[in-house]
């Protein structure tokens, strides 16, 4: 299975905002910048993101973005859900359907890869990896608020 680059550049931004220090806020163009992505792509995942409650968006001259709940509540499984269609096949119209099996045991695989995501949140993303604070050039944050 591989997530959408939508899912992807969604989760890295996630990461990107858990990773600053307390209280402080992004730019969508910030975002864009580490991890060299279009603004306009990271625009329509930063809206998703923020319709989904992951992501806070601050209007004017002082605003910009940051997480919109703590990192410890943020479940990476949901956050796929949130962000990806999860339909591995499309079975239309095809001559098999009635007997075929293929469709449950795709489900059943997604399903075991999402409840293996659910067991991480994005502070566990982030605990005592010093490597990728240094790499996204900021200060170390608290994963407490």
């Amino acid at each position: 299975m591989q997530l959408t680059s939508f899912t992807d550049y969604g989760l890295r931004a996630l990461i990107y905002l858990a990773a600053l220090p307390a209280g402080q806020m992004a730019s969508i163009t910030e975002v864009t910048e580490a991890y060299g992505v279009s603004r306009n792509h990271m625009v329509k995942i930063i809206n998703q993101l923020s319709r989904a409650g992951y992501v806070a968006a601050v209007r004017g001259k002082n605003g910009g973005i940051r997480l919109g709940k703590p990192a410890a509540e943020i479940v990476i499984g949901q956050v796929v859900r949130d962000m990806e269609p999860l339909q591995i096949v499309n079975c239309g119209p095809c001559l098999i359907s009635p007997a075929c099996r293929l469709k449950k045991a795709l489900h059943d695989a997604v399903q075991s890869f999402l409840t293996v995501l659910d067991g991480y949140t994005l502070a566990d993303l982030l605990e005592d990896n010093h490597p990728l604070y240094k790499l996204l050039l900021v200060e170390h944050a608290s994963l407490s608020s």
